[in-house]
C-alpha cells in the first residue's frame, strides 16, 4: 500500500502518521507539498494530518481545503481512492467537501489534550476491519475545534446510513455527559463518507502504535488499511 501525506504549511503531525505508516506496511509513505497539482503514481490511500495549517486561524481547514492539491485529492477520493483525514485533516476534509459537516469550537471554549476513549460504530470497513463493533479504545486528543455539527438532515442520513464510525465514551463504553470533550453533536468522534472510502476523525490514532509511548489502540487503524 502506497500512501502519500499531504504537508501544509502548519502541519505538524506528518512524522507522527509516517512512522505508523512505514511500522505496519513497511513502506515509506510520501510526503506530497500541498502545493503540487497531482499525487504520486500508484497512491492508494491519502492522509490529511494533524497539526495548525495556515495558523488555525479562519476556520480551521477552511485556506488548506482550497490548496492545489486538494482537486487531486477529491478526484483520487471520487474514484474510490482511499482519504484519511485526522483532527486538522477531518477539519480540511469536511471544509473540501469530502465529508459532510463543520468542526466548530469545544463548547468550553479550552482547547483538549488527554487521553480519550471511543466506541467503534461498525468493523466492516477498510478503516476498522481488524476492531470490533462496539469495542472500546483509548487514544489520544488534542484540538481546540472539534466539535462536529451537522443540520437535522444530515445527522439523519448519517446515522441512517451507518456512516458514524466512531463516538466519544467512557471507558465503559457509556455514552454523553463528560465523556464527550467537545460537545459534538451524537457524540461523534468520526464520520465516513457515502462510499465508506474516506474517514475523518479528530483523535489521532497514529500515536498510539507503539506501548511505549502509552498504548497501541490507534495501530490496528492501520493494519486494517493495509489488509483492505
Amino acid at each position: 500500500m502506497h500512501a502519500a501525506i499531504i504537508l501544509f504549511p502548519g502541519s505538524n503531525r506528518e512524522g507522527d502518521v509516517f512512522r505508523a505508516l512505514a511500522s505496519v506496511t513497511g513502506q515509506k509513505p510520501s510526503i506530497v507539498w500541498h502545493g503540487e497539482p497531482e499525487l504520486p503514481a500508484g497512491t492508494d490511500l491519502v492522509v490529511l494530518p494533524g497539526g495548525f495549517s495556515y495558523g488555525d486561524y479562519l476556520r480551521c481547514g477552511a485556506i488548506a481545503a482550497r490548496s492545489p492539491v486538494m482537486d487531486a485529492v477529491r478526484t483520487h477520493a471520487k474514484r474510490g481512492g482511499r482519504v484519511l483525514g485526522i483532527c486538522n485533516g477531518f477539519q480540511i476534509a469536511c471544509e473540501a467537501g469530502l465529508l459532510p459537516g463543520v468542526l466548530m469550537r469545544n463548547t468550553n471554549l479550552r482547547f483538549a489534550c488527554h487521553m480519550q476513549h471511543l466506541r467503534v460504530e461498525r468493523a466492516d470497513t477498510g478503516f476498522t476491519a481488524q476492531y470490533q463493533t462496539g469495542q472500546v479504545i483509548k487514544v489520544a486528543i488534542a484540538h481546540g475545534e472539534g466539535n462536529y455539527t451537522a443540520d437535522s438532515e444530515t445527522l439523519a442520513r448519517l446515522e441512517g446510513e451507518g456512516r458514524v464510525a466512531f463516538r466519544y465514551c467512557d471507558a465503559a463504553g457509556t455514552l454523553g455527559g463528560a465523556a464527550n470533550p467537545n460537545g459534538s453533536v451524537h457524540d461523534i468522534a468520526g464520520i465516513y463518507s457515502e462510499t465508506l472510502n474516506v474517514l475523518g476523525l479528530m483523535p489521532h490514532p497514529e500515536n498510539l502504535i507503539d506501548p511505549l509511548v502509552g498504548g497501541t489502540d490507534g495501530r490496528a487503524l492501520f493494519e486494517s488499511l493495509l489488509a483492505a
